[in-house]
């Protein structure tokens, strides 16, 4: 059987979390590959909002299994919460929650270290979440990381406490004002990882190749979103994990020829959080009326939102890397009301119209060109079908997918995920 892929085609924050709770029922397994606690997936249903930032999506289906893979950086502490935010609501993820025993794991220090390092920045700073991924992804590389698997073996804390020591010179070097108290975030870690210790460690890529074998349906479930990619999206303003596709062969043990539907997912509109080039943010009250009403503030860090009008450009670079079958598109509702609606169809680089995502997006270099498009003012919260869609929407869609060459087969209109339409 085939593994199928549903990633993020934007700066993140497209509304992944809600759209694998939503394809859940379709598969047996739901597994995360990559990023970790700087991920935010919101899910909604029942009048109940969840916010998920290491657990995979589909843990609220009882007869799915919930699978964090290799390429997850895990924070014992905040997973530990996550858990414990589960227990008011369900009782069964123990039983169908696994995690790969070569998981790296974030450390204390890693997230001081990730404080110290973007202080040191200035005017400079990339926006990090402050999570302490960065540092976590640079251990594992550099081969000095912790995982999982290292917890089921003797003399994993003798290793614990050379890496933090390490991690504490490095903390000074920065030659910032980083207060902390190790002591007291050592006992709130170790804490955790006995309750990590609690759930099921598995060799997941062996996990995944029996599976397969057995006819079981996979989803892989990305976080963040293409252009914070480490290598694709907009360096030094990215993540520090494979955010594409080819992140789920090499954060799952999945081989390439077993992939099937890459589901692409991105906003009618487009956001990003913390720094870096976005060619198409309004700073005009259509932003912030795309602000309000798509309450667009960051899950994990509670920080707003930039907004913008879509940009095709992009959109189409991050379709072509992924490999993109089926695209899903989320917050078309937030549209409804604007007499007008933009695109960007082109890009002005450097006095040259291109249709391309060029190396640098700065402002200095890129002007976005813009097609107008007449806006519609129906409410589509309420609608159950896309027959209900007014023409202009309907409009819209087809341009995206003419300009896309990939279909639009969902859309999403609203957070509920009862608020999701079958085109």
């Amino acid at each position: 059987m085939a593994v199928d892929l549903l990633l993020g085609l934007q700066w993140g924050d497209e509304g992944k979390g809600k759209i694998v709770d939503v394809f859940t029922e379709k598969y047996d397994i739901i597994a995360r590959f990559q990023g970790g606690p700087n991920a935010g997936h919101t899910l909604e249903f029942d009048g109940q909002k969840h916010v998920l930032h290491t657990i995979p999506s589909g843990i609220f289906h009882k007869n799915t299994i919930n699978l964090v893979g290799n390429g997850v950086v895990i924070d014992p502490v905040i997973f530990k919460k996550e858990l414990e935010n589960l227990d008011a609501y369900i009782t069964h993820y123990r039983s169908n929650l696994l995690i790969s025993r070569k998981a790296h794991l974030i450390l204390p220090t890693h997230r001081l270290l990730d404080a110290a390092s973007e202080a040191s920045k200035g005017k400079a700073k990339i926006g990090s979440t402050l999570k302490g991924i960065g540092p976590t992804y640079m251990d594992k590389t550099g081969r000095n990381g912790i995982r999982v698997g290292d917890l089921e073996l003797d003399g994993w804390k003798d290793k614990y406490r050379a890496l933090a020591d390490k991690h504490e010179a490095m903390i000074k070097f920065y030659n910032v004002d980083v207060q902390y108290n190790l002591a007291e975030l050592e006992e709130e870690f170790f804490a955790a990882i006995e309750v990590l210790k609690t759930l099921k460690f598995i060799d997941s890529e062996h996990y995944l190749q029996v599976a397969q074998k057995e006819g079981k349906t996979v989803l892989a479930e990305g976080a963040q979103g293409s252009m914070l990619d480490i290598d694709f999206g907009t360096y030094p303003f990215v993540t520090s994990s494979t955010t594409t596709a080819a992140g789920a062969c090499t954060g799952l043990g999945v081989s390439p020829n077993k992939i099937g539907d890459a589901f692409g997912i991105f906003k009618a509109y487009t956001t990003r959080v913390g720094s870096g080039p976005f060619p198409t943010e309004l700073f005009d009250e259509d932003g912030k009326t795309i602000s309000r009403v798509g309450n667009e503030v960051g899950a994990t860090t509670g920080r707003p939102r930039r907004c913008g009008w879509l940009d095709l450009i992009a959109l189409k670079y991050a379709i072509e890397i992924n490999g993109i079958t089926h695209l899903i598109m989320t917050k078309g509702d937030v549209l409804s009301g604007f007499k007008t609606i933009k695109v960007c169809t082109a890009y002005n680089y450097k006095g040259k119209e291109i249709h391309h995502l060029p190396f640098n997006i700065e402002p200095e270099n890129v002007t976005p060109v813009f097609t107008e498009f007449k806006g519609w003012k129906e409410d589509l919260t309420k609608m159950k079908d896309a027959s209900q869609f007014p023409k202009e929407l309907n409009e819209y869609i087809e341009f995206l997918e003419k300009e896309l060459e990939t279909p639009i087969s969902v859309v999403s209109v609203g957070p509920d995920r009862n608020q999701t339409i079958n085109r």
